[in-house]
């Protein structure tokens, strides 16, 4: 039996969401990567896995069923944020493409400088590490001054995939109009 989906692509049936307790990820991945800098790798499943939810085709529903950081700022900030709404400036895609290309451009020149260090697992751990507490401070800041969970708005790994799902979804359409083309029945 196939899922329901809905407009925002998540599924809508079997799919519990997990935001309640998923910030202790976040807890934990910033506990540990302190306590050793090379589980800051385990930055790469925070980053890896909305694209795979995306490639599955679940659209965003990492962000609004399991993302660490979406739960820790929804859950820590709703007492202390001005709860302003984020200007209409700041969502658009000149800012999330900007956020995506400086996030990833970070991102690289961490790696380049990683693997030019004696000991790259600490420093692609450190890199990630980085790049996590970068996003969650500016999270933090945006929630504080807007809406809780503001930076999910505007988040790169929300974007990405949202862009994944379009594409997807252009695919999709490309390959039904072919078929009415061809006189095939289209359910």
């Amino acid at each position: 039996m196939e899922k329901k989906m809905t407009e925002r692509g998540d599924h809508m049936s079997g799919s519990k969401s997990h935001q309640s307790w998923s910030w202790i990820l976040m807890v934990l991945f910033i506990t540990l990567s302190i306590v050793d800098i090379r589980f800051g790798l385990l930055g790469f499943i925070c980053m890896g896995a909305p694209i795979y939810h995306a490639f599955r085709g679940r659209g965003k529903i990492h962000c609004s069923k399991y993302c660490p950081r979406g739960s820790i700022l929804g859950k820590f900030l709703q007492n202390i944020s001005m709860a302003h709404n984020l200007p209409k400036s700041l969502k658009g895609k000149n800012v999330k493409n900007g956020l995506l290309i400086l996030m990833m451009t970070m991102f690289g020149i961490s790696l380049y400088h990683a693997f030019q260090a004696s000991n790259v697992i600490k420093a692609v751990g450190f890199g990630l590490f980085r790049l996590m507490m970068a996003s969650l401070a500016l999270g933090v800041i945006m929630g504080v001054i807007f809406k809780p969970r503001s930076w999910c708005q505007v988040c790169p790994m929300g974007y990405a995939t949202g862009l994944i799902k379009e594409a997807q979804d252009r695919k999709r359409m490309e390959k039904m109009e072919k078929d009415v083309g061809n006189g095939k029945k289209v359910a």
